[in-house]
């Protein structure tokens, strides 16, 4: 089955490439370094590296308890970090730019195995570190080949992505086995990836949850909050294509009282198309981009309906500006995104029905009275308009959402302690 795959692979090479530059007009970082993603690198002196792959920004962000980790228990040792997408790429530049002369960044190689070959020559890693849901048949088999320890840390899969793999079994069983371990977030996560075919496993819980929200976006949340004037202000966080529409036509309707929206979608670039949006809406709108927290600046208008947060890397400030958060990518069936940051931040939660993606999570926080889920768009609105006025119940949600996120810190010592042995 490999064998077929790696040819299919190697067809598709040049659609690849040419999908990449057309995507490239809407995000240019994906014109850049193109040659990396072909196992062609600058060269590097001669490092003990240990290698961490981080698809995208998120799975970025979950690394940064690990990769700290790991630099201050390995002294002796660099970090090779790659990505796949341009966002995951810059948001390790920001994360890591104070350790940057012990860390270096590329893109991962396409999974060919002449590819793969070249880029564990050159590299020549001690471990490969992969975060959350990557497994690349033939990147595996190669590790294996070069007696490189693979493990899959901070890992989860949805039922959905089970019966997706299971569809493809001979393909992904034998990845699955080939893996030397993986650290589960939780106990359903481990049970589908036991049966996925993964063999040794153990559960350490959510390595988010020991990410540290940096002082400063407490402070530029606050800077934020002023300008927003004394209204009740409501987040829909990382909001994905398909959602803003029904959040901004239940928005409309119930006409929240006084209530400030802001939006803050997932991807960059659908930053103007939602600007679009909200002009098609006839929405009086203030974006992000156009204020400088840096200086003192008038409020914005009164009459503002809606803020566009059309930044990354401030979510902690976006949070730290408002009064109730909405997490997205749960209004419509794409799994939904974590809830760690807005509970890091004490903020209570409103989430839609689908969150197969972080569903012990979810759970667990409805159960701890720091979230509810809404069915649809218009419940949402309703509930958000209900929390918005009881100050107390938002309160406590609140409370009880930092206890949360406090209680399930540790999932990186644990996650040390179970790769421990595979880095020699």
């Amino acid at each position: 089955m490999r064998f077929f795959y790696s040819i299919a692979w190697s067809l598709a090479l040049p659609f690849i490439l040419f999908r990449l530059w057309l995507r490239g007009k809407q995000e240019p970082g994906y014109r850049q370094h193109i040659s990396e993603r072909l196992g062609w690198y600058k060269a590097v002196k001669a490092q003990k590296f240990i290698w961490v792959h981080a698809v995208s920004a998120g799975e970025t962000r979950a690394a940064e308890p690990i990769i700290r980790a790991l630099l201050e228990n390995y002294p002796e040792h660099h970090i090779l970090l790659t990505h796949m997408t341009p966002i995951g790429r810059s948001t390790g530049q920001t994360l890591f730019a104070n350790i940057a002369d012990r860390l270096t960044q590329t893109f991962i190689p396409y999974d060919i195995n002449w590819i793969i070959r070249r880029f564990l020559r050159h590299f020549s890693p001690a471990i490969c570190v992969l975060i959350e849901t990557e497994v690349w048949p033939n990147l595996i088999a190669q590790c294996k080949a070069a007696k490189i320890p693979v493990t899959l840390v901070n890992a989860r899969l949805s039922e959905r992505s089970l019966r997706k793999a299971q569809r493809l079994s001979g393909l992904m069983l034998p990845a699955a086995q080939a893996i030397d371990y993986v650290a589960a977030q939780s106990g359903p996560d481990a049970d589908r990836l036991r049966a996925l075919g993964v063999r040794d496993l153990c559960i350490t819980g959510n390595m988010k949850f020991d990410v540290t929200p940096p002082p400063m976006m407490a402070e530029r949340g606050a800077k934020l909050r002023a300008y927003f004037g004394q209204r009740p202000v409501f987040i829909c966080a990382s909001t994905r294509e398909g959602e803003e529409p029904l959040i901004l036509e239940a928005f409309m309707r119930l006409q929240l009282p006084r209530a400030l929206l802001i939006i803050t979608p997932r991807h960059p670039q659908r930053f103007d198309q939602v600007a679009a949006l909200l002009s098609q809406h006839q929405l009086r709108f203030v974006r992000r981009s156009t204020l400088d927290l840096a200086q003192d600046a008038l409020p914005i208008p009164a009459d503002t309906q809606v803020f566009l947060g059309d930044s990354m890397g401030e979510m902690y400030m976006y949070y730290a500006a408002s009064d109730l958060a909405f997490v997205g990518g749960s209004l419509v069936p794409l799994g939904g995104h974590n809830l760690i940051e807005a509970f890091a931040m004490s903020r209570a939660v409103l989430t839609g029905p689908h969150t197969f993606n972080f569903s012990e999570i979810t759970e667990q926080a409805i159960a701890a009275n720091c979230a509810q889920r809404a069915g649809n768009a218009e419940d949402l609105m309703q509930r958000a308009q209900t929390l918005l006025d009881d100050i107390t119940t938002r309160t406590h949600m609140g409370t009880h959402a930092h206890a949360f996120f406090l209680q399930h810190q540790g999932a990186t010592d644990r996650t040390m302690q179970a790769i421990k042995p595979f880095i020699q």
